[in-house]
């Protein structure tokens, strides 16, 4: 599904991304960690062609992304932050992203699983962080592409929406697609991931399962096993 080769990214004299080689078959829920500054956000914006590295290549299902940026309308995004027009309604909101990216586009199971029929003729302005959220979940999963990619999508989730989050997220790994989540909520990417990806100071420092990263630090706990890999290598 997405093999990066050799990405290198720098912003001024500081280098953020330091030859990532990755690769990340299809189906499967994937978790890029690390902290603050790890340079996990340039690369996810790197295979969303929203940060052009300065050396390397990425493919997504065999085809050079920078090529082409059409390439970008098989990949649903939840960006971390969603600005949204405050003026908007939600409805309209939904209706203008149907119509700017075509296609066949399911929303209405969505609305509902969410509870945000109350909220469909609000403006964006009036709306909770929490509802804001679900709208921008709703917006990321009404397409059907083959790559998904969530960018701390638990954020003002109360307990009921971040399990209807969890069985979504289940349910498109099981039509066959690919998921990147980007998350600092352990016990969430704990439940859900597939592999771990655990970026550090521009580079991968640790790829494979939860069990295997177990192993590796000699953590029963997954979070004192992050931790772990954490503080070894800032030792």
């Amino acid at each position: 599904m997405i093999e990066i080769k050799n990405i290198h990214k720098k912003f001024g004299k500081n280098k953020v991304l330091k030859g990532i080689d990755l690769e990340i078959p299809n189906q499967g829920i994937f978790a890029v960690l690390g902290p603050n500054g790890s340079g996990k956000t340039t690369l996810i914006k790197s295979i969303l062609g929203m940060v052009v590295p300065d050396q390397g290549e990425i493919f997504i299902q065999g085809k050079r992304t920078h090529a082409n940026g059409l390439y970008r309308k098989n990949i649903d995004y939840l960006p971390q932050i969603a600005n949204f027009p405050g003026n908007l309604g939600v409805k309209e909101l939904l209706g203008m992203i149907k119509d700017l990216r075509g296609g066949n586009a399911q929303a209405d199971h969505l609305i509902k699983l969410f509870h945000l029929e109350p909220f469909l003729d609000k403006k964006l302005s009036n709306l909770s962080g929490g509802t804001k959220q679900k709208v921008n979940i709703v917006l990321t999963f009404m397409f059907d592409s083959p790559l998904i990619i969530l960018d701390e999508p638990t954020t003002g989730l109360d307990p009921i929406a971040l399990l209807h989050l969890k069985e979504l997220i289940q349910r498109e790994k099981e039509k066959g697609k690919t998921i990147l989540v980007t998350s600092h909520i352990m016990s969430f990417v704990e439940e859900i991931s597939d592999e771990i990806v655990f970026i550090l100071e521009g580079k991968i420092y640790f790829k494979g399962n939860i069990h295997q990263l177990r192993e590796k630090t000699q953590q029963t706990d997954f979070e004192h096993a992050i931790a772990h890999l954490l503080m070894k290598n800032h030792a």
